[in-house]
């Protein structure tokens, strides 16, 4: 049996210390002991939980950085496919295009200077010139009507082009000045790239030109004259077009 500690002197700090070394002395066996496996399972159970938690926290977290991450990488892959895809289709309707112009220019230089046959149908024969060439391109065709811009109508032609038909039909002013609409289908690629654009000018082939695409069906307006005469040629020329869904 351990010897209890002497009467603590409340006025004597010294007397404190004194208690506390005698208490420490005196339940010095169970200080030195193990803790008991019982206490120790209760603090593990109390703990679990907690653990548990962190446990699910962790595993959460990381799931939904995993599928923020795959979402980006979703989105992010279907904006590159839009994207590419658009560039793709660009891609192909730009050489399209270019091809129109030239050859609508160069049929221009080779049947314009021409004086005694310019055309394959003259305007005398109007109508069946409309008919054939709507037969040929396979889509009702209109004329336009430049006499108020002072061009009369010469007559027209059938043409090959690498997407199939086109139509030439030339005007001529009353100084002997000629132009020249040159028509035709673009093809799926150039359609769906652009199925209706803006004039452009172009100046690539041996004269000017402004075209434009409406429903996928492409026109140019040939002529050596200066761009603004050309370009009111060609608004009145897209104005009548649009207004009669030629």
């Amino acid at each position: 049996m351990n010897t209890p500690p002497p009467p603590l002197d409340d006025d004597d700090p010294n007397a404190w210390l004194a208690q506390r070394d005698a208490l420490r002395q005196l339940h010095r066996e169970v200080l030195d002991e193990p803790v008991p496996a019982t206490l120790l399972a209760a603090a593990g159970a109390g703990g679990g939980p907690r653990r548990a938690d962190a446990t699910w926290l962790r595993w959460g977290g990381m799931a939904a950085a995993v599928l923020i991450a795959f979402g980006a990488g979703w989105i992010a892959n279907s904006q590159w496919l839009r994207a590419t895809g658009s560039s793709a289709r660009m891609a192909r309707a730009v050489p399209a295009a270019r091809e129109f112009v030239h050859a609508a220019t160069v049929a221009h230089a080779v049947y314009a200077p021409e004086k005694r046959h310019p055309v394959e149908v003259a305007a005398a024969e109007q109508q069946h010139l409309l008919q054939w060439l709507s037969k040929r391109l396979e889509r009702p065709l209109r004329l336009p009507d430049l006499s108020a811009q002072g061009y009369t109508l010469v007559g027209g032609r059938l043409l090959p082009g690498s997407q199939g038909p086109r139509a030439q039909f030339m005007f001529e002013g009353a100084g002997g000045e000629r132009v020249t609409l040159y028509l035709g289908s673009l093809d799926g690629a150039a359609a769906s790239g652009s199925d209706e654009t803006a004039f452009s000018f172009a100046t690539e082939g041996p004269v000017p030109s402004f075209y434009w695409v409406d429903r996928g069906f492409g026109y140019a307006l040939a002529g050596a004259l200066p761009r603004d005469a050309l370009l009111a040629l060609a608004t009145a020329v897209y104005r009548q077009l649009e207004s009669t869904g030629g």
